[in-house]
């Protein structure tokens, strides 16, 4: 049964995600970075997780060619960061305060979890591309921080 595109999205939208700022090199060292709420763990022997880049965007390339990436998971006071890497523009990276993490590929400080990745294995995934990930190097907020969350379309803080 064909569905509208438009309620399968309203239907997958309530399952309240995190948000995640993919980064990565193009092959020219140029900083790639992408907002992304389609992540996961996958194992903890060996240490995997994976994320989901649609075929359509300017950086697809970047990610299917890269061979390391970080996830940064947001905190709910990095509303200004996530939207700024959703939007599909040259000028991402201006005036965006950020580190490097071992692996050469950007990290924020600030955020909740950050995980280095080497890309580990690659699936099509119908209109995504679903990249797996060993994490390399991690850290994360010991405080008790809180994430940034994604629900209906929206931003959403927790109770």
């Amino acid at each position: 049964m064909p569905f509208d595109h438009r309620e399968l999205r309203n239907a997958f939208g309530c399952f309240a995600t995190g948000v995640t700022i993919i980064t990565t090199l193009d092959r020219n060292a140029e900083k790639i970075g992408i907002t992304a709420n389609s992540f996961t763990s996958l194992s903890l022997d060996p240490p995997l997780v994976l994320f989901c880049v649609a075929d359509k965007i300017n950086s697809f390339e970047a990610f299917e060619a890269c061979r390391h990436f970080n996830v940064n998971v947001l905190n709910e006071e990095q509303v200004d960061l996530s939207n700024n890497f959703a939007r599909s523009s040259d000028d991402k990276w201006d005036g965006i305060a950020h580190g490097v993490g071992r692996n050469g590929c950007p990290l924020f400080d600030g955020a909740l979890a950050t995980l280095e990745c080497d890309k580990h294995a690659m699936y099509e995934g119908g209109d995504h591309l679903i990249i797996v990930g060993k994490v390399t190097d991690m850290s994360y907020d010991r405080s008790n921080g809180r994430p940034l969350l994604y629900f209906q379309g929206d931003y959403a803080r927790l109770a």
